[in-house]
């Protein structure tokens, strides 16, 4: 698992992450405050994706800083059109 910090220093960055849910199946998001959006994903705090509440609990496989929201967003759109296997190949490198 390769996780850059779960910890937001004052510079704020933005993360891209992708959890994988209980299920197996793999969520992609973005965030800048990477921990308390896993808790919210897992139910801990509210306001976690309709997705992940009935797939928990979720666990980080991925995360990478990115230099602002918006380089997050596009991260993010970049790997939701990325097919599962793509997906599973980017958590194994990043290992």
């Amino acid at each position: 698992m390769k996780i850059i910090s779960m910890e937001s220093p004052a510079s704020n960055p933005y993360f891209v992450y992708i959890l994988e849910c209980a299920d197996g199946t793999l969520y992609v998001g973005s965030t800048n405050d990477l921990k308390k959006r896993l808790k919210a994903h897992n139910g801990e705090l509210p306001g976690g994706a309709r997705y992940t509440s009935g797939r928990r609990p979720v666990q980080v496989r991925y995360a990478e800083e990115c230099t602002g929201r918006g380089a997050a967003l596009t991260r993010e759109h970049e790997l939701k059109k990325l097919s599962r296997a793509n997906k599973l190949d980017l958590l194994s490198v990043r290992k």
